[in-house]
Order: C-alpha cells, then structure tokens, then sequence
C-alpha cells in the first residue's frame, strides 16, 4: 500500500489506524445520529466502526485500488497528521470510465467552519491531478442543503434528482446528483 496522505491550509488526510483512538473518532461519527442523518445508514455502535476501520484498510492494501476512505484531521491537533484525532471522513470510490463518487462527512462539533469544502477541494485535487480522473460525483439529500452549497461552491453541477433513491428508517428519500468534469476543476485555490 502506499498511504494517502492530503494536507490543506487547515486539514490533513491520511490513512486510518487500527488503533482505539481512530475507532473512537469513526465511532464519533458514526454514532451520532445528527451526523448520520443524511448518510444511508443510521447510527453504529463502537465494534461496528472498528469492522468499518479494517474494511478501510483491507481496501487500501487492494492491489488494484479502487476505494479511499481517509481520515480527516485538523492540522493545529498535532505536529504530524498521523498522530492527530479524526474530526472526519472523506471518500472516493472509483467506478469506470476514470470517474468515482466522492463523500464526506464531519463531526457536528466542526460544523460551520468551511472544512467541508476545504475536504472537497483536496479530494478533488488528488482525484484529478493525482489520481487522473475526468469525472467526479456526489449524491446529496436533496434536505441537505449545507452539502449542495459546498459542492457547487466548488463548480459541481447539478444534474438532476433521483425520486426514491434512498430507502432508511421505513422512508423514501430523493436526492440531488451533483457532477464535475476534470477540465472543470481550477484547482483548490481556484487557479
């Protein structure tokens, strides 16, 4: 495996340990159900999040890598990324055709500081510039009006809205579907 590591103004990106502070954190997430409202799945307890962690391991050590699920961390928690707690998960999951579905999802506490589109703007950048992608997309709940702001903040469009396409706790939900193209991307400092 080669580790991922992205570092922004305030955020860093990095793979997640095994250890019983990355779980707490995920589990931080994870478990919250404000955090997991617009997630497709509802609150986890501790064990599950730390199945979750080796998934994302296993994932990484792929030979063929076609997943990243990477903690968030912000750099003034620590002198070195790797030792800082996560406040977060960024994700991408290629598909075909150098496209991939990008995600994100942050602790309550850290909401309404602008990291969400500080983690958009490096997940772009490394899908990009790094990774060689034409296409990225994203799937909001179309109640999520935060994440749609984000997105097209960054240039995302919007494509359209799926009837239905989300079924949790006994009810259906619509989304938005939300698309950049490589040649759209100026980069995270708009250049």
């Amino acid at each position: 495996m080669v580790p991922v590591r992205l570092t922004g103004p305030r955020l860093a990106m990095r793979e997640y340990h095994h250890t019983d502070g990355d779980v707490d954190a995920l589990h931080a997430l994870f478990g919250d159900p404000e955090v997991t409202r617009y997630l497709p799945f509802g609150p986890r307890d501790r064990e599950s999040c730390a199945d979750q962690i080796e998934l994302y391991l296993e994932q990484a050590m792929a030979e063929e890598r076609d997943t990243y699920r990477l903690a968030v961390t912000r750099l003034d928690d620590a002198r070195d990324p790797q030792d800082a707690t996560p406040i977060g998960l960024a994700s991408l999951t290629l598909g075909r055709h150098r496209a991939a579905d990008l995600g994100y999802v942050l602790a309550r506490d850290h909401w309404g500081h602008g990291y969400a589109g500080e983690i958009t703007a490096l997940l772009c950048d490394f899908a990009f510039r790094t990774l060689d992608l034409h296409r990225l997309a994203a799937r909001v709940d179309v109640d999520n009006t935060a994440s749609a702001r984000v997105l097209t903040k960054l240039g995302f469009r919007l494509e359209g809205r799926a009837r239905h396409d989300q079924f949790k706790d006994g009810v259906w939900s619509d989304s938005y579907h939300y698309a950049l193209l490589a040649d759209e991307w100026p980069g995270p400092d708009g250049r």
